[in-house]
C-alpha cells in the first residue's frame, strides 16, 4: 500500500512538472490567430510548430547564440570541474593545511546572491577590457562554478580510502600523477554529474548574459531569445514560445545521453 502511494504521488508530481512543457507545445503550434481567439490551455494543430520555430531562429539570429553558448557550456564547467577536482583531491588527499578554512573560503562565495556584484563586475569587466567578449563570459562562468564543484568533489574524494593514496605514494607516484591517473577516473561519475548540472545552468543563462554582453555574436542564445519581443518587435509569443522548446533542445539531449553516468555521479557524491 505504502509502494502505491509513493508511486502516485510521483505521478502527480511529474504531472504537475509538465504542465509548463504542455503549454508551451500547446501554445508554439499555434498559428497568430489561434493564439489570441482560444484559451493557452486548449490544444489545436500543432502544424505551425516547425514555421514559428524557423521564424524564432531567423528572427533571432540564433545560430550566433549557439555558438557562444556552446563555447560558454562546454568550456567553463570543464575547467570548473577540473579545478574543483583538485581543490578537492588538495583538501583530502593531501590533507592540506587549515583545509577546512580553505573549502570555507572557496564555497562562501555562493553564500551571496550574484545581484548583488552585478554593478561592480560590470564596472571591473568594462575596466578590464572584459566586457561584450567570449574570454570574459568563459572567465565568469568558471569562477561561478568552481565552488559547487570544490563542494561535490570534495565529498566524493572523503569517500575514497586514504591508503590508496598511501599506497601509490609508497609506489614511488608523484601527486600530480596519483590525482590524474588514479583520482580522477575514480571521479569520473561525479565529474560527470557536475559538467552537466553547471552546462545546464550556463545554457539557460539569462542576467549575466544580458548584463555582461551587448553584441549578437557573444551574447548567450536565452539572451538573444529573450530580445526576440523587444528588439525585433514583430515576433509574435507562439514565436517566441516555439524559440524557447528549440533552445531546450541541446540540454534535454544532453542529460538523456548521459543520464546513467548522471545518476551515478549524484549518487557518489552526495549532493
Amino acid at each position: 500500500m505504502g509502494q502505491l502511494i509513493r508511486k502516485a504521488v510521483l505521478i502527480v508530481l511529474g504531472a504537475l512538472w509538465l504542465v509548463p512543457v504542455y503549454l508551451m507545445i500547446v501554445n508554439a503550434g499555434k498559428t497568430n490567430a489561434d493564439y489570441g481567439l482560444t484559451s493557452p490551455w486548449q490544444p489545436t494543430s500543432l502544424g505551425n510548430l516547425v514555421e514559428n520555430a524557423a521564424s524564432a531562429w531567423e528572427r533571432g539570429n540564433l545560430l550566433e547564440g549557439v555558438i557562444s553558448t556552446l563555447i560558454y557550456a562546454i568550456v567553463s564547467p570543464a575547467v570548473a570541474a577540473i579545478i574543483g577536482a583538485m581543490a578537492g583531491f588538495a583538501i583530502i588527499a593531501l590533507k592540506l593545511r587549515h583545509s577546512f578554512l580553505w573549502f570555507t573560503v572557496i564555497f562562501s562565495s555562493t553564500v551571496f546572491p550574484i545581484q548583488m556584484v552585478l554593478m561592480p563586475l560590470f564596472i571591473g569587466y568594462v575596466q578590464l577590457d572584459l566586457y561584450d567578449t567570449r574570454h570574459g563570459m568563459v572567465l565568469l562562468y568558471t569562477v561561478i562554478s568552481v565552488p559547487f564543484s570544490a563542494f561535490v568533489m570534495r565529498n566524493f574524494f572523503s569517500g575514497i580510502a586514504q591508503q590508496v593514496f598511501e599506497a601509490a605514494v609508497m609506489d614511488g607516484a608523484s601527486s600530480w600523477r596519483i590525482f590524474w591517473r588514479i583520482y580522477v577516473p575514480m571521479s569520473f561519475p561525479a565529474l560527470v554529474a557536475i559538467f552537466i548540472l553547471q552546462a545546464t545552468f550556463i545554457w539557460n543563462d539569462l542576467l549575466l548574459g544580458l548584463t555582461l554582453t551587448q553584441s549578437q555574436e557573444n551574447r548567450p542564445i536565452v539572451t538573444l531569445l529573450s530580445a526576440l519581443q523587444s528588439t525585433y518587435g514583430g515576433s509574435t509569443m507562439p514565436v517566441v514560445l516555439a524559440g524557447g522548446l528549440l533552445v531546450s533542445l541541446p540540454t534535454v539531449i544532453l542529460f538523456l545521453a548521459t543520464q546513467r553516468s548522471f545518476t551515478r555521479g549524484l549518487a557518489l557524491g552526495q549532493f
